[in-house]
């Protein structure tokens, strides 16, 4: 789950981190409102969940009040990368010296948390990385002893640091570590934390991005998920209300199935007969007829669907529970479009007599029902 920018600041602030000052606006009488307990120069930054704001034209300066109320209107009126700006974010002007990088995110390959850092951040950082790879500092935080005072001073010295500088970015980035953690953060970010010219350094832009796994755990953020504004769609948003993984794919044949793995090869197996995967939906271990009827019906209520596969390997999911909540579903959505099915395992010939009996073919070899349903897509 991505964080707006202004969340970010806010949880970063909370943990001592030097943030600008700041407010958020939903209209321009608003944007006017926080300029005026401001101090000019001020940055109005539309509040989107995409990256690549900056060069979009989604962050507007401007030198007195009025102008951030122009800058924020058209801000307010834009569209980024096909999102529409709800938000803005006004606050005072950093007087930038020098823009560095630190973040932290999962390295996945060594099974552990690293943090990078860079002396030349801001907005060509990939760039940099790609092409400069000598300048982006690496060090994997082994997960039994955490990232401490002396480890973050090892990198501040690296980035060219020495003295008060060199402490105060070594607590800024341990601190930035620890938010890391309390919040579940797949990846935390300051980019640029800006250097500035009296020496001290302040959190420019700031990004946060949550575990979906561990919403749980942050309520809070999975509350304003499923309410407010998120970059999910809406079938990933019906699927995180009833704890499904869902993931949105570009294709036209809807695919359930339980288990990661399972699913992984099924998309992997249309794909190979020519097909394309509309969505990754795992139901899970143990499904119930409920939860399958419901995960039918977030699947076909993608209008992009043209035909659906199922693929049950029944193990702790049993097969006759599948097909009840397959006969659930479309008695309940009025299941029109075509589906192929493959049931395997637990209560099988409970299951395949409960679908045959209702008018539905079921078969066995995963590769035989893909191909079916990648022909079917193409008719």
């Amino acid at each position: 789950m991505k964080l707006f920018e202004y969340e970010a600041k806010t949880i970063l602030a909370k943990y001592g981190i030097p943030t600008p000052i700041g407010g958020l606006a939903t209209n321009v009488s608003q944007a006017r409102e926080i300029a005026t307990e401001l101090k000019p120069p001020f940055v109005v930054k539309a509040q989107v969940l995409v990256a690549g704001r900056g060069k979009a034209g989604g962050i507007l300066f401007s030198e007195s009040i009025p102008e951030a109320g122009k800058a924020a209107e058209k801000l307010l009126n834009m569209r980024i990368k096909g999102i529409p700006v709800r938000s803005v974010w006004i606050e005072e002007k950093i007087q930038i010296e020098k823009e560095l990088y630190l973040g932290i995110t999962i390295d996945r390959v060594n099974r552990s948390h690293v943090a990078i850092a860079s002396a030349v951040g801001g907005m060509a950082i990939e760039e940099i990385a790609a092409k400069a790879p000598e300048k982006v500092i690496k060090f994997l935080i082994n997960p039994h002893y955490g990232f401490h005072s002396f480890h973050a001073r090892q990198i501040a010295r690296k980035m060219g640091y020495s003295g008060k500088q060199l402490v105060t970015l070594g607590k800024i980035f341990e601190k930035l570590y620890h938010v890391g953690m309390d919040y579940d953060a797949e990846l935390i970010e300051m980019n640029p934390l800006a250097e500035t010219f009296d020496g001290e350094f302040v959190a420019a832009d700031a990004r946060i991005l949550i575990d979906n796994n561990a919403l749980f755990r942050q309520q809070e953020y999975k509350k304003r998920l499923l309410e407010g504004e998120s970059e999910l769609t809406v079938q990933e948003l019906e699927a995180t209300r009833n704890n499904l993984a869902y993931v949105k794919l570009d294709g036209n044949i809807g695919v359930i199935g339980n288990g990661a793995g399972l699913v992984m090869a099924t998309l992997d197996t249309i794909q190979y007969y020519g097909g394309k995967p509309a969505n990754f939906l795992d139901v899970g271990g143990g499904a119930t007829s409920e939860r399958i009827a419901t995960a039918l019906d977030i699947v076909l209520s993608d209008s992009h669907v043209k035909a659906l596969f199922i693929n049950i390997l029944g193990g702790i999911t049993r097969c006759d529970e599948v097909a009840r909540g397959i006969l659930r579903a479309k008695e309940k959505v009025g299941v029109t479009k075509p589906m192929v099915i493959r049931l395997v395992g637990t209560n099988e010939e409970e299951g395949k007599r409960i679908l045959t009996e209702a008018g539905i073919h079921v078969l066995e070899s995963m590769e035989e029902a893909a191909q079916k349903v990648v022909e079917i897509s193409k008719q």
